[in-house]
Protein backbone atom coordinates (compact mmCIF):
# COMPACT_ATOMS: atom_id res chain seq x y z
CA UNK A 1 0.00 0.00 0.00
CA UNK A 2 1.42 3.62 -1.12
CA UNK A 3 0.41 6.95 0.34
CA UNK A 4 0.61 10.31 -1.55
CA UNK A 5 1.76 13.34 1.03
CA UNK A 6 2.30 16.74 0.55
CA UNK A 7 4.94 18.24 2.91
CA UNK A 8 6.90 21.21 2.13
CA UNK A 9 8.32 21.75 5.58
CA UNK A 10 10.23 18.50 5.10
CA UNK A 11 12.08 19.89 2.00
CA UNK A 12 12.60 23.62 3.68
CA UNK A 13 13.58 21.88 7.14
CA UNK A 14 15.77 18.86 6.23
CA UNK A 15 18.58 19.60 3.51
CA UNK A 16 19.34 15.63 3.65
CA UNK A 17 16.29 14.59 2.12
CA UNK A 18 17.05 16.24 -1.36
CA UNK A 19 20.45 16.18 -2.28
CA UNK A 20 19.80 16.03 -5.81
CA UNK A 21 17.57 17.27 -8.64
CA UNK A 22 17.33 17.32 -12.19
CA UNK A 23 16.47 19.91 -15.15
CA UNK A 24 13.00 17.59 -15.47
CA UNK A 25 12.16 18.64 -12.07
CA UNK A 26 12.64 14.91 -10.49
CA UNK A 27 14.93 14.36 -7.22
CA UNK A 28 15.90 11.18 -5.25
CA UNK A 29 16.99 10.47 -1.93
CA UNK A 30 20.52 10.14 -0.92
CA UNK A 31 19.19 7.58 2.06
CA UNK A 32 20.13 10.48 5.12
CA UNK A 33 16.56 10.64 5.98
CA UNK A 34 14.37 7.72 6.97
CA UNK A 35 11.11 6.59 5.16
CA UNK A 36 12.20 7.15 2.05
CA UNK A 37 12.44 4.63 -0.88
CA UNK A 38 15.67 4.66 -2.76
CA UNK A 39 14.32 6.10 -6.31
CA UNK A 40 13.41 9.32 -8.21
CA UNK A 41 10.62 11.19 -6.15
CA UNK A 42 8.36 13.26 -8.82
CA UNK A 43 7.91 17.31 -7.86
CA UNK A 44 4.95 19.57 -9.19
CA UNK A 45 6.80 21.59 -10.73
CA UNK A 46 7.12 24.12 -7.40
CA UNK A 47 10.70 22.77 -5.61
CA UNK A 48 8.92 24.03 -2.20
CA UNK A 49 6.09 21.52 -2.57
CA UNK A 50 7.65 18.29 -3.22
CA UNK A 51 4.95 15.05 -3.80
CA UNK A 52 6.28 12.56 -1.61
CA UNK A 53 5.30 8.90 -2.20
CA UNK A 54 6.04 6.96 0.79
CA UNK A 55 5.19 3.37 1.78
CA UNK A 56 2.66 4.15 5.06
CA UNK A 57 5.61 2.39 7.24
CA UNK A 58 8.19 4.80 5.60
CA UNK A 59 5.45 7.39 6.92
CA UNK A 60 5.72 6.45 10.29
CA UNK A 61 9.42 6.19 10.15
CA UNK A 62 9.68 9.82 8.68
CA UNK A 63 7.35 11.29 11.36
CA UNK A 64 9.34 9.38 13.47
CA UNK A 65 12.48 10.94 12.52
CA UNK A 66 11.26 14.43 12.72
CA UNK A 67 9.62 14.38 16.24
CA UNK A 68 12.26 13.04 17.89
CA UNK A 69 13.26 16.05 20.01
CA UNK A 70 9.40 17.64 20.21
CA UNK A 71 8.36 17.55 24.12
CA UNK A 72 5.51 15.06 24.23
CA UNK A 73 5.05 15.30 27.64
CA UNK A 74 3.84 19.02 28.53
CA UNK A 75 1.85 18.84 24.90
CA UNK A 76 -2.42 18.68 25.14
CA UNK A 77 -3.72 15.85 24.81
CA UNK A 78 -4.91 16.62 20.85
CA UNK A 79 -1.38 17.62 20.31
CA UNK A 80 0.07 14.71 22.18
CA UNK A 81 -2.19 12.90 19.88
CA UNK A 82 -0.47 13.90 16.59
CA UNK A 83 3.04 13.91 18.25
CA UNK A 84 3.59 10.79 19.95
CA UNK A 85 5.79 8.19 18.15
CA UNK A 86 3.56 6.51 16.15
CA UNK A 87 3.55 2.68 14.79
CA UNK A 88 2.05 0.49 11.54
CA UNK A 89 -0.49 -1.97 12.27
CA UNK A 90 -3.43 -3.34 9.73
CA UNK A 91 -3.26 -0.31 7.90
CA UNK A 92 -3.95 2.14 10.46
CA UNK A 93 -1.27 4.18 12.31
CA UNK A 94 -1.37 3.41 15.80
CA UNK A 95 -0.71 5.86 19.02
CA UNK A 96 0.79 4.29 21.91
CA UNK A 97 0.12 5.42 25.93
CA UNK A 98 -1.62 9.43 23.86
CA UNK A 99 -4.24 9.04 26.52
CA UNK A 100 -4.03 10.62 30.65
CA UNK A 101 -6.76 8.91 33.27
CA UNK A 102 -6.02 12.65 34.46
CA UNK A 103 -7.13 14.59 31.29
CA UNK A 104 -10.78 13.03 31.78
CA UNK A 105 -10.92 12.88 35.65
CA UNK A 106 -9.48 12.63 39.36
CA UNK A 107 -10.17 9.93 41.79
CA UNK A 108 -12.20 11.39 44.46
CA UNK A 109 -10.81 11.26 48.24
CA UNK A 110 -13.73 8.79 48.97
CA UNK A 111 -12.04 6.08 46.51
CA UNK A 112 -8.48 7.21 48.13
CA UNK A 113 -8.03 3.27 49.45
CA UNK A 114 -8.00 2.48 45.36
CA UNK A 115 -5.78 4.89 44.51
CA UNK A 116 -2.60 2.61 43.94
CA UNK A 117 -4.28 0.89 41.18
CA UNK A 118 -5.54 3.89 39.42
CA UNK A 119 -2.45 5.69 38.63
CA UNK A 120 -3.29 9.35 37.06
CA UNK A 121 -0.99 9.21 34.15
CA UNK A 122 -2.10 6.29 32.86
CA UNK A 123 -4.56 5.09 30.00
CA UNK A 124 -8.17 5.17 30.97
CA UNK A 125 -8.69 2.29 30.25
CA UNK A 126 -5.96 0.49 32.17
CA UNK A 127 -7.96 1.57 35.37
CA UNK A 128 -10.74 -1.16 33.89
CA UNK A 129 -8.00 -3.54 34.57
CA UNK A 130 -7.26 -3.15 37.79
CA UNK A 131 -11.04 -3.43 39.42
CA UNK A 132 -10.79 -6.74 40.16
CA UNK A 133 -7.75 -6.60 41.85
CA UNK A 134 -8.58 -3.34 43.28
CA UNK A 135 -11.50 -4.49 44.96
CA UNK A 136 -9.34 -7.94 45.84
CA UNK A 137 -7.08 -5.34 48.23
CA UNK A 138 -10.09 -4.31 50.78
CA UNK A 139 -11.32 -5.99 53.06
CA UNK A 140 -15.08 -5.42 53.33
CA UNK A 141 -15.93 -6.92 56.97
CA UNK A 142 -19.26 -7.39 57.77
CA UNK A 143 -22.99 -5.22 56.55
CA UNK A 144 -23.88 -2.61 58.51
CA UNK A 145 -26.37 -1.50 56.32
CA UNK A 146 -30.03 -3.11 56.95
CA UNK A 147 -30.90 -5.23 53.59
CA UNK A 148 -34.58 -5.34 52.71
CA UNK A 149 -36.10 -9.04 52.00
CA UNK A 150 -36.71 -8.48 48.54
CA UNK A 151 -32.57 -6.96 47.86
CA UNK A 152 -30.13 -10.07 46.65
CA UNK A 153 -27.07 -9.78 47.93
CA UNK A 154 -24.00 -12.86 46.72
CA UNK A 155 -20.33 -12.81 46.80
CA UNK A 156 -18.29 -9.91 48.51
CA UNK A 157 -20.26 -6.89 48.47
CA UNK A 158 -19.80 -3.66 50.67
CA UNK A 159 -21.95 -1.29 51.32
CA UNK A 160 -21.78 2.15 53.50
CA UNK A 161 -24.88 2.33 56.05
CA UNK A 162 -25.99 4.77 54.41
CA UNK A 163 -26.56 3.47 50.80
CA UNK A 164 -30.23 3.78 50.12
CA UNK A 165 -31.86 0.40 48.75
CA UNK A 166 -34.74 -0.33 47.04
CA UNK A 167 -37.34 -2.76 47.77
CA UNK A 168 -35.69 -5.36 45.41
CA UNK A 169 -32.32 -5.45 43.49
CA UNK A 170 -29.77 -7.67 42.52
CA UNK A 171 -26.19 -7.24 43.76
CA UNK A 172 -23.13 -9.61 42.97
CA UNK A 173 -19.66 -9.38 44.32
CA UNK A 174 -17.21 -8.29 44.33
CA UNK A 175 -18.78 -5.08 44.20
CA UNK A 176 -18.05 -1.16 46.70
CA UNK A 177 -20.71 1.19 47.15
CA UNK A 178 -20.29 4.16 48.76
CA UNK A 179 -21.90 6.98 50.90
CA UNK A 180 -25.30 8.55 50.39
CA UNK A 181 -25.64 6.51 46.68
CA UNK A 182 -29.20 5.57 45.91
CA UNK A 183 -29.71 2.10 44.55
CA UNK A 184 -33.42 1.95 42.73
CA UNK A 185 -35.88 -0.51 42.43
CA UNK A 186 -34.47 -3.53 39.82
CA UNK A 187 -30.68 -2.24 39.62
CA UNK A 188 -29.03 -5.56 38.42
CA UNK A 189 -25.07 -5.02 39.82
CA UNK A 190 -22.92 -8.24 38.44
CA UNK A 191 -19.64 -7.63 40.17
CA UNK A 192 -16.43 -6.17 39.44
CA UNK A 193 -18.10 -2.73 40.46
CA UNK A 194 -16.60 0.34 42.39
CA UNK A 195 -19.01 3.44 43.30
CA UNK A 196 -18.53 6.24 44.73
CA UNK A 197 -20.15 8.65 46.64
CA UNK A 198 -23.13 10.36 46.52
CA UNK A 199 -24.16 8.24 43.40
CA UNK A 200 -27.64 6.91 41.50
CA UNK A 201 -27.79 3.36 40.29
CA UNK A 202 -31.12 3.48 38.55
CA UNK A 203 -34.29 1.55 38.29
CA UNK A 204 -33.98 -1.50 36.26
CA UNK A 205 -30.54 -0.49 35.24
CA UNK A 206 -27.38 -2.93 35.08
CA UNK A 207 -23.93 -2.13 35.78
CA UNK A 208 -20.63 -4.73 35.25
CA UNK A 209 -17.11 -4.18 35.71
CA UNK A 210 -17.52 -0.32 35.86
CA UNK A 211 -16.10 2.47 38.35
CA UNK A 212 -18.31 5.11 38.86
CA UNK A 213 -16.92 8.67 40.77
CA UNK A 214 -18.20 10.62 43.24
CA UNK A 215 -21.36 12.26 41.88
CA UNK A 216 -22.55 10.05 39.15
CA UNK A 217 -26.20 9.89 37.93
CA UNK A 218 -27.00 6.76 35.68
CA UNK A 219 -31.04 7.20 36.97
CA UNK A 220 -33.52 5.16 34.34
CA UNK A 221 -33.05 2.29 32.33
CA UNK A 222 -28.79 2.45 31.50
CA UNK A 223 -26.39 0.01 30.44
CA UNK A 224 -22.91 0.85 31.99
CA UNK A 225 -20.59 -2.13 31.14
CA UNK A 226 -16.26 -1.98 31.53
CA UNK A 227 -16.62 1.74 31.62
CA UNK A 228 -15.67 4.54 33.83
CA UNK A 229 -18.08 7.37 34.45
CA UNK A 230 -16.46 10.44 36.37
CA UNK A 231 -17.31 12.75 39.02
CA UNK A 232 -20.65 14.23 38.10
CA UNK A 233 -21.29 12.55 34.95
CA UNK A 234 -24.97 12.28 33.86
CA UNK A 235 -26.78 9.24 31.82
CA UNK A 236 -29.72 10.16 30.64
CA UNK A 237 -32.59 7.40 30.34
CA UNK A 238 -31.57 4.89 28.33
CA UNK A 239 -28.30 5.35 27.32
CA UNK A 240 -26.02 2.16 26.63
CA UNK A 241 -22.42 1.92 26.57
CA UNK A 242 -21.74 -0.79 24.31
CA UNK A 243 -19.11 -2.84 25.46
CA UNK A 244 -18.54 -5.53 22.54
CA UNK A 245 -18.23 -4.72 19.24
CA UNK A 246 -20.11 -7.00 16.55
CA UNK A 247 -17.32 -8.77 15.30
CA UNK A 248 -16.19 -9.24 19.18
CA UNK A 249 -12.20 -8.14 18.54
CA UNK A 250 -10.02 -5.48 20.42
CA UNK A 251 -11.58 -2.91 20.86
CA UNK A 252 -9.62 0.12 19.56
CA UNK A 253 -9.97 3.79 20.21
CA UNK A 254 -10.05 6.42 17.76
CA UNK A 255 -8.09 9.61 17.89
CA UNK A 256 -7.72 12.93 15.68
CA UNK A 257 -4.48 11.84 14.88
CA UNK A 258 -5.45 7.34 14.33
CA UNK A 259 -6.21 4.37 16.49
CA UNK A 260 -5.56 3.13 19.70
CA UNK A 261 -4.88 -0.36 20.67
CA UNK A 262 -6.44 -1.09 24.07
CA UNK A 263 -5.86 -4.94 24.40
CA UNK A 264 -9.26 -4.95 25.57
CA UNK A 265 -12.18 -7.31 24.52
CA UNK A 266 -14.71 -5.81 26.30
CA UNK A 267 -14.81 -1.68 26.65
CA UNK A 268 -17.45 0.60 26.54
CA UNK A 269 -16.70 4.20 27.51
CA UNK A 270 -15.09 7.09 29.27
CA UNK A 271 -16.61 9.77 30.76
CA UNK A 272 -14.82 12.74 31.91
CA UNK A 273 -16.01 14.63 35.02
CA UNK A 274 -19.62 16.32 34.31
CA UNK A 275 -19.67 14.91 31.15
CA UNK A 276 -23.62 14.46 29.71
CA UNK A 277 -24.94 11.72 27.08
CA UNK A 278 -28.76 12.31 26.55
CA UNK A 279 -31.92 9.74 26.53
CA UNK A 280 -31.67 6.91 24.16
CA UNK A 281 -28.05 7.89 23.21
CA UNK A 282 -25.96 4.62 22.00
CA UNK A 283 -22.03 4.88 22.95
CA UNK A 284 -20.17 2.98 20.91
CA UNK A 285 -17.29 0.36 22.20
CA UNK A 286 -14.10 2.28 23.00
CA UNK A 287 -16.30 5.90 23.47
CA UNK A 288 -14.12 8.70 25.36
CA UNK A 289 -15.83 11.82 26.41
CA UNK A 290 -13.95 14.83 27.22
CA UNK A 291 -14.81 16.76 30.79
CA UNK A 292 -18.27 18.39 30.43
CA UNK A 293 -18.87 16.59 26.72
CA UNK A 294 -22.27 16.55 25.68
CA UNK A 295 -24.10 13.83 23.32
CA UNK A 296 -26.95 14.73 22.30
CA UNK A 297 -30.53 12.65 22.92
CA UNK A 298 -30.70 9.97 20.50
CA UNK A 299 -27.53 9.93 18.56
CA UNK A 300 -25.26 6.96 18.03
CA UNK A 301 -21.32 8.07 18.89
CA UNK A 302 -18.01 6.65 18.87
CA UNK A 303 -14.54 8.04 18.70
CA UNK A 304 -13.03 10.76 21.05
CA UNK A 305 -14.99 13.87 21.87
CA UNK A 306 -12.99 16.60 23.37
CA UNK A 307 -14.05 18.65 26.45
CA UNK A 308 -17.05 20.67 26.15
CA UNK A 309 -17.94 19.95 22.68
CA UNK A 310 -21.25 18.75 21.62
CA UNK A 311 -21.97 15.59 19.39
CA UNK A 312 -25.20 16.07 17.44
CA UNK A 313 -27.14 14.82 14.33
CA UNK A 314 -30.05 16.55 12.87
CA UNK A 315 -32.64 14.53 10.99
CA UNK A 316 -35.91 15.68 8.53
CA UNK A 317 -39.35 15.23 10.13
CA UNK A 318 -42.22 15.03 7.51
CA UNK A 319 -45.70 15.20 7.78
CA UNK A 320 -48.58 13.98 6.20
CA UNK A 321 -52.24 14.20 6.25
CA UNK A 322 -53.84 10.66 7.45
CA UNK A 323 -55.88 9.50 4.46
CA UNK A 324 -58.43 7.09 6.65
Amino acid sequence: MEVVSIMPEVCQQDRGVFTRRTPSGTAWNEGKSPGFRDKKIPVDGDATRPILRLSLAGVAQLVEHHLAKVDVESSSLFARSILRKPLVSSGFFVINGVVKASEFFALPPSLARFAPFFPADAPPWDWLKKIGAALESVGFGPLEASIPPGVHLDGRVWLHPTVRLPAYATILGPTYIGAGTEIRPGAFIRGNVIVGDRCVLGNASEFKNCLLLDGVQAPHYNYVGDSILGNKAHLGAGVICSNLRLDQAEVTVKLPAGTVGTGLRKFGAVLGDSAEVGCNAVLNPGTLLGPRALVMPCVSFGGYLPAATIARSRSTIATLPRRD
